[in-house]
């Protein structure tokens, strides 16, 4: 069986015509994300060289994943502000974002290493913490974004239960709340057609070094589960956080 990855000439023209179908794509549907396509295209090819050499240094020893991870936090911290800022701005967003990504991601990662679910080696801590925070930081992004939008686009429904006496923490989860599991869908989409739709990254690693399809599989569902669980802490995080704090008048919410 042949593993080589390598790109080879075909994928230097291929990717961009890649691009070129995303942006095509994205001007016909009028998504207006034409130019964040070329941009996110452009950096992941930068990101990832640079990363070849950083991540190799990270991998030499448990301190240098734990400071890569704590990169990966940050980085995502400022992606989920940067995305829930467009729709409305809410004071202490940063922390907001910090706090439902750290929560959600650090507790599932300290459940699968401290009791030794998984090893607790850089070799395993570092690809697993980029995944649960990457799923965290989705999961804030698309609740934290839902949750301000139906905000803005019910605020009579708002005042109303204002009017009657809710507190506005109250108000806000009777309005928005229940749009927040949304963002929990493709998360449970993934896991519930693993196998038979997809065939995820951690599966199709392991089998491709080596390792038992059954080992994969095992691993394969330790990183699922996770995922659902660290995104649903990111989700409640958000909404409860959202929730206390000083919302902006819903009549200057980007719907």
């Amino acid at each position: 069986m042949t593993t080589d990855t390598g790109l080879g000439l075909a994928a230097i023209v291929v990717l961009p015509l890649l691009v070129v179908i995303a942006v095509v794509g994205s001007r016909l549907a009028s998504l207006r994300h034409d130019k964040g396509i070329v941009t996110a295209a452009v950096r992941a090819v930068l990101q990832l060289a640079a990363v070849g050499a950083v991540v190799g240094f990270a991998l030499q020893s448990t301190l240098g994943a734990l400071a890569f991870i704590a990169v990966m936090l940050t980085v995502a911290t400022i992606t989920s502000t940067r995305r829930i800022r467009s729709v409305a701005v809410v004071p202490r967003q940063l922390a907001i974002c910090a706090l439902a990504i750290g929560a959600g991601a650090g507790l599932v990662l300290l459940l699968l290493l401290l009791p030794g679910v998984v090893p607790r080696n850089p070799e395993t801590l570092l690809p697993m913490g980029g995944i649960i925070i990457g799923g965290a930081m989705n999961a804030t992004t698309l609740a934290g974004r839902r949750l301000l939008s139906e905000y803005g686009s019910s605020f009579g429904e708002y005042e109303a239960g204002l009017s009657i006496g809710l507190l506005p923490p109250d108000a806000f989860k009777l309005v928005a709340g229940p749009t927040a599991g949304d963002a929990l869908l493709p998360a449970l989409d993934q896991t519930r057609t693993v196998g038979l739709v997809t065939l995820p990254g951690a599966f199709v690693g392991m089998v491709l070094g080596g390792a038992s399809p059954t080992a994969a599989a095992a691993l394969q569902l330790v990183v699922l589960i996770g995922l659902v669980a660290a995104e649903s802490l990111a989700i409640l995080a958000t909404t409860e956080l959202l929730a206390r704090s000083t919302l902006p008048d819903g009549r200057t919410v980007s719907v």
